[in-house]
């Protein structure tokens, strides 16, 4: 893995700072290692579940990222990382669908392993600044990583699945250590009223590959638990 500082250009969409999120939080955001490890290192049990991955029509700021027409389908792939049976991270990565036959052909035979894996154990994979945002119940990401908090689903016009937001939200979350027990107190009928996400590009042989990871509450318990 290659750690390249690219500057701040290339993802105009979110934020290139962290500001506001929980203190708690903060050092999961900002860390640039593998976060696939960072888990693994605090929990006894790490699992890769609700695996879903295949052409779909992505976001357009993600669309713009990759290079890839509005109009047009792109690799995704959604999953949950658990740690000791618990979701703590919602994982989206995608990529133009030419590139799954060339630099990121061994993505989509991810099945159940992590990406992080992949990602950080390739020697010319290069990594661009990480980006945030705090995600609001009517975010798409938001609401499929409440999938994992509410259980709720929906059926959209296109006769696809996506997860309903809880109608029980906590109100924003502030700074410092109020918010961090806010997020960390959230329950499954009682999520937060924002998630906050982080997402970067990865680049192999000119290809890039965007991963997004959206912060479940129970990524706090982990971190308190160290």
């Amino acid at each position: 893995m290659c750690l390249i500082n690219y500057g701040d250009m290339l993802d105009k969409f979110w934020n290139g700072a962290s500001l506001g999120c929980p203190d708690g939080l903060a050092p999961w955001l900002r860390d640039r290692g593998s976060l696939t490890q960072r888990i693994q290192q605090r929990c006894a049990r790490f699992a890769v579940r609700g695996v879903r991955s295949g052409l779909a029509r992505i976001a357009l700021d993600e669309a713009a990222l990759l290079g890839v027409a509005p109009q047009h389908l792109a690799w995704s792939r959604e999953v949950f990382l658990y740690a000791d049976d618990q979701p703590v991270v919602f994982a989206h990565s995608a990529c133009a669908r030419q590139h799954l036959r060339g630099a990121w052909s061994a993505v989509s035979g991810l099945g159940n392993k992590p990406l992080g894996a992949l990602l950080f154990a390739h020697p010319l994979v290069e990594r661009r600044p990480l980006h945030y945002k705090a995600l609001r119940g009517a975010h798409p990401l938001y609401q499929s990583a409440a999938a994992a908090l509410t259980g709720m689903a929906v059926a959209t016009p296109d006769n696809e699945t996506c997860h309903a937001r809880s109608p029980l939200l906590n109100p924003l979350p502030q700074a410092g250590e109020e918010a961090n027990d806010r997020y960390a107190s959230s329950t499954l009928i009682n999520p937060p009223g924002r998630l906050w996400a982080r997402r970067s590009l990865f680049y192999l042989h000119g290809a890039p590959l965007l991963v997004t990871e959206v912060f479940l509450p129970e990524i706090l318990r982990l971190a308190q638990a160290v």
